[in-house]
């Protein structure tokens, strides 16, 4: 593919503010020393105060994106880059925000055929007691809490009795404005990368996720040894050629542009494929997926960060 913005000073935004900090400094790490490498005049640039002063200080011309959670995908650091000026990698900011919220998210999906999870939507502001009533009534148990717009499974838990379900729910709404309680599926859990554009849009080779924990928590997301990464998924062809293409229909019905991932579970019986959530910006450390899925294709992870530095623009 060439080098894509060859000449352009790149700044590399990480950090920022949010639960996940300390995994972006580690993506962008990783895609910094890349870009050096690569022989680009590449600039770290953490999304703290004035990101703006910061990037025309620096002489940014391009922007790729390493940031997660609130603030740095969920379309906010775009719309200021597209005030600047500035092209940036990944999706826009409507598709950003609407993946980052994954209650959005699950309204785009179901107004597009797309399975998902039996869900509740809870908030702060509504009795308890109903809410916990309706997701026994419209859910079941077990099932599992999330917030609305975190990432890197923060604010995470499962309950599988009735005498825990209320004050699960009391305790993480205390923390968390909005919650998604989902029916939790035992069996397989699988990612996909999406990437590209066009006709070049494709999905990456599908990941098998096998954590230790009892669900793939933040620990088993950034700690090597927790997690064992499966890449091509021990699956059928047809479970993988279905979740590949439910995948690249998620990516575009979000709108999604340049690269995204898409978290899924399989049933073991009867072996339906349901989407978990959209990720727009997923991880670049050394144990995330994305990277891992692309080597599986028969790329690296230098070719990986050339390919989404290409998708930088403006206008998505």
């Amino acid at each position: 593919m060439g080098k894509p913005f060859s000449g352009k000073r790149i700044g590399v935004l990480m950090g920022g503010k949010s639960g996940e900090r300390e995994v972006s400094l580690r993506s962008g790490a990783g895609v910094l020393n890349s870009l050096k490498k690569q022989g680009y005049d590449a600039v770290g640039i953490d999304a703290v105060g004035d990101v703006d002063k910061k990037l025309r200080a620096e002489g940014v011309e391009v922007a790729f994106l390493a940031l997660h959670g609130p603030g740095g995908e969920d379309g906010k650091i775009q719309g200021l880059l597209e005030t600047l000026e500035i092209p940036y990698t990944g999706s826009g900011v409507t598709a950003s925000a609407l993946a980052m919220d994954k209650e959005l998210t699950k309204l785009v999906l179901a107004h597009n055929g797309l399975p998902f999870p039996a869900t509740a939507y809870l908030e702060n502001t509504r009795d308890i007691d109903m809410q916990c009533e309706n997701i026994l009534k419209n859910v079941g148990l077990p099932v599992f809490l999330k917030p609305t717009s975190e990432g890197s499974s923060l604010g995470c838990a499962i309950v599988k009795e009735e005498r825990e379900l209320r004050q699960q729910v009391k305790e993480l709404l205390a923390r968390f404005p909005r919650m998604l309680a989902e029916q939790y599926i035992k069996g397989v859990e699988l990612t996909v990368g999406v990437i590209g554009s066009g006709d070049g849009l494709r999905g990456l080779p599908v990941l098998e996720l096998v954590p230790k924990n009892e669900f793939y928590d933040y620990e088993a997301k950034y700690t090597e040894g927790l997690t064992e990464l499966i890449c091509p998924a021990r699956i059928s062809d047809e479970t993988r050629d279905k979740v590949q293409a439910l995948a690249l229909e998620a990516h575009s019905a979000l709108g999604c542009s340049g690269v995204s991932r898409v978290d899924f579970i399989v049933d073991a019986e009867p072996g339906d494929a349901v989407i978990l959530e959209v990720n727009t910006i997923p991880g670049m450390t050394v144990t995330s997926d994305l990277p891992r899925e692309a080597i599986a294709e028969g790329g690296s992870y230098d070719s990986l960060v050339l390919e989404i530095l290409a998708s930088a623009a403006l206008g998505k």
